[in-house]
């Protein structure tokens, strides 16, 4: 009975498949959102957070490249529609300042009607009131909603020249700690390192797979992680046949 009570208890979720988390691993509500309202710096910093307090053994490097897939994703989202900034939106209608008084309806005939000069008189001083208050009405400026492209374009350029300057720079560590060609595991690329330091290290990794300058691949037995510069021919090795 205790056995039946144990098997039926649900299995806790990973803590990225729950809010907020889990935006970066659902890809058909991606598409949905607006690309302004995912805070991708808060994401990724609590997800490096929560991934820490899991320790070095328990790092899900799967969940980390999914989560910077989905990151890269947003930034090129939020990127077309930078670009699409750029046609400035058209102005509001002008608001006619002059005043066009209205029609006065002087007399044709004297036998169908008759006016007087008083009369005339007080409403052309009525005209001229109307215009002088129009006149005296402040003009309301108006202002863009959306920030200039000018003020956005700037913090996106630096983001992507500090990510690339510092996957160059780990490509250059691997240059000099294999020669310029050879394979070199993932523990002693991040020997000496924190925690955190290690998953970003991971992360600027899949930027050179991607680029096709390093190649990636575990030891399905050990978990170990591989890293192979240089052109070299590599596959997974066969087991040893009994």
């Amino acid at each position: 009975m205790a056995s039946q009570t144990a098997t039926s208890a649900p299995t806790r979720k990973p803590f990225y498949l729950r809010p907020p988390w889990n935006i970066l691993f659902e890809i058909s509500k991606l598409e949905k959102l607006t690309p302004w309202n995912v805070n991708i710096a808060y994401l990724l910093r609590t997800f490096l957070s929560e991934m820490e307090k899991n320790g070095p053994e328990k790092v899900d490097f799967r969940a980390s490249g999914v989560a910077l897939d989905s990151s890269a994703l947003i930034y090129l989202m939020k990127s077309k529609l930078l670009l699409t900034l750029q046609e400035p939106p058209a102005p509001p209608p002008k608001i006619p300042t002059d005043f066009v008084p209205p029609p006065l309806f002087l007399p044709l005939r004297h036998e169908l009607t008759s006016t007087t000069i008083q009369h005339l008189l007080e409403v052309l001083d009525d005209v001229l009131k109307g215009e002088k208050l129009l006149s005296l009405n402040p003009v309301v400026e108006q202002h863009p909603v959306l920030p200039a492209v000018t003020d956005l374009l700037p913090q996106f350029d630096r983001f992507i020249a500090e990510l690339e300057m510092q996957v160059d720079k780990l490509y250059a560590i691997l240059i000099e700690k294999t020669g310029g060609q050879g394979i070199i595991d993932f523990t002693t690329l991040s020997k000496g390192a924190t925690r955190i330091e290690a998953l970003r290290m991971f992360i600027y990794l899949l930027f050179l797979a991607q680029d096709g300058l390093v190649n990636l691949w575990q030891n399905e037995e050990t978990e170990e992680l591989y890293i192979a510069v240089g052109k070299l021919n590599v596959g997974k090795p066969e087991r040893p046949t009994s």
